[in-house]
């Protein structure tokens, strides 16, 4: 396995890859995209424990996710055992996707507690237990202040987390090891990440905005509320598609790795 440094237009092919690989099974991956929602919503529903264990299993779902466009470029129709594809792959794999989900659970529960320190944990218990987002909460300026801080902090977060489930799962690397990796790949790899994260936040609001258009021009309101929420679950499922040709994309695999799609 070795390290590839992509061009920065490559963020953009990655967007391309991952909605062109999407629309050959629309309904397998949207399906399993409602799935994965569905899961982590029923075990959020369980104030703080279901919500930290629903954090442990995000990046063996994700991989999941990811093992299912895999399936998709080769031509196969995924199906929902994929999704747990991260507990099917032997020992190793299992004990280290659980250790990486321990890690990430721990992670996102540290910075929750550091924003909290900002706001005196309001945002962090709308999160983690729930409650109501009110107009007055939202006017608060240290609740705002701890969104930001939450969001800012999650940035290397989510970078020592994006390809470490598939270094896991796919190339048996250690989960520390695995962190490490993919943080330093996201970092060589910056610009192209940052073009990829740039034609998203394109891709999202040019799709309200058409939404938005639409309702207007039809005289409808309503429909806004009606077409947001199904298209945007879409273009979601899309994104997570997409995944997949990030980390295929920075990692060279030698002939006849099981992650090489051409590998039997």
């Amino acid at each position: 396995m070795k390290l590839r440094i992509v061009p920065a237009r490559q963020g953009a092919v990655w967007v391309k890859m991952g909605m062109r690989t999407f629309f050959k099974q629309p309904l397998a991956l949207s399906g399993l995209f409602f799935l994965f929602m569905a899961a982590m919503s029923v075990l959020s529903m369980v104030p703080v424990l279901g919500s930290i264990v629903a954090l442990a299993l995000l990046p063996a779902a994700t991989l999941g996710l990811m093992a299912a466009t895999q399936e998709t470029t080769k031509g196969k129709f995924p199906m929902p055992a994929v999704l747990v594809s991260a507990f099917r792959a032997g020992q190793q794999q299992l004990r280290g996707m659980l250790v990486l989900g321990g890690l990430y659970a721990l992670g996102f529960l540290l910075v929750m507690g550091l924003s909290a320190l900002v706001d005196g944990g309001q945002f962090a218990r709308l999160y983690l237990v729930g409650g109501e987002l009110s107009t007055e909460l939202l006017m608060q300026s240290d609740f705002e202040w701890a969104a930001l801080a939450a969001m800012a902090l999650y940035l290397p977060l989510s970078l020592l987390f994006w390809h470490a489930p598939a270094l896991v799962h796919w190339h048996s690397i250690s989960p520390v090891k695995s962190l490490f990796f993919s943080f330093v790949a996201c970092m060589r790899n910056f610009w192209a990440f940052a073009v990829f994260g740039l034609t998203w936040l394109a891709a999202f609001l040019g799709m309200g905005l058409a939404v938005a258009i639409v309702s207007a021009l039809l005289g409808s309101p309503q429909l806004v509320g009606a077409l947001l929420f199904p298209m945007g679950m879409a273009m979601a499922a899309m994104f997570f598609t997409s995944l997949y040709f990030t980390f295929d994309d920075t990692f060279e695999v030698s002939p006849g790795d099981p992650h090489d799609p051409a590998h039997p």
